[in-house]
């Protein structure tokens, strides 16, 4: 058991962003993003919401989204949530639209089946001509139409999300965005029991001691290199040692 607001709100003090950034990004209002961190979840509209943002706004802090849902669930979850009354009151007048709808257009199916039945008689005197060509024009222009299910697209994250805690001990740490000499984010020692967020397309690490520290890559553990002092190339595909200069 932990404290989800606590720990978001540590998070995101880590990373130095604050909610105008986030809102922007992740698309959650900032009064739903203070409410996730002060754990006042009634202000949301529902518990569906409450779980999305979440772990949106988990993932974009590089946390484990689906963590913090299964605590929230554990402690706070009371059920599944009912529709509100405006929306049981338009599903309900949807439906009494949709069942007046389906009567007028069967009766008038019945109706022109009728009529159609009664000239027929008429022109053959009274004999019970074949009306095969009727029905299948009838059945033609009764079948409903096929569309075509449009397929939703799957997206990747385009980011890596990593995070290291130095969980064997202390290790130093330096880490650049896209190239060796790109954009620095961090210098120096992640000290024994401390975890550190970082968030790019490509991140290169220098690392003392890589055995030491725990690896996870997009929520996913990644196995800490078996190796004293190298460089790595983080992306959301994993971790690769960069090959030695020449």
């Amino acid at each position: 058991m932990f404290e989800i607001g606590n720990s978001l709100r540590e998070a995101r003090l880590r990373q130095g962003v604050d909610f105008s950034e986030i809102e922007l990004a992740t698309k959650i209002r900032a009064k739903h993003l203070k409410a996730l961190e002060d754990e006042e979840f009634d202000v949301l509209p529902a518990q569906t919401y409450v779980k999305g943002f979440l772990r949106t706004y988990a993932e974009y802090l590089g946390l484990d989204g689906q963590l913090y849902v299964d605590e929230f669930n554990s402690r706070f979850a009371t059920g599944e949530d009912e529709l509100n009354p405006i929306a049981r009151s338009n599903v309900t007048r949807h439906r009494r639209v949709d069942s007046r709808t389906v009567l007028f257009v069967v009766l008038g199916i019945a109706a022109v089946t009728a009529l159609v039945v009664a000239a027929s008689r008429g022109t053959s005197g009274g004999s019970n001509a074949p009306l095969s060509k009727v029905d299948r024009d009838q059945k033609r222009q009764q079948k409903p139409k096929r569309t075509a299910k449009r397929e939703r697209p799957t997206g990747k994250p385009h980011k890596a999300n990593l995070i290291l805690t130095a969980s064997q001990g202390p290790s130093w740490i330096e880490v650049h965005v896209d190239s060796p000499v790109g954009e620095q984010l961090f210098e120096g020692t992640l000290e024994q029991g401390r975890t550190q967020y970082f968030k790019a397309r490509k991140l290169w690490l220098n690392v003392g001691q890589p055995a030491s520290l725990t690896w996870k890559v997009n929520g996913k553990l990644v196995p800490a290199p078996a190796t004293d002092v190298a460089t790595f190339v983080v992306t959301r595909k994993g971790v690769k040692q960069a090959p030695s200069p020449a």
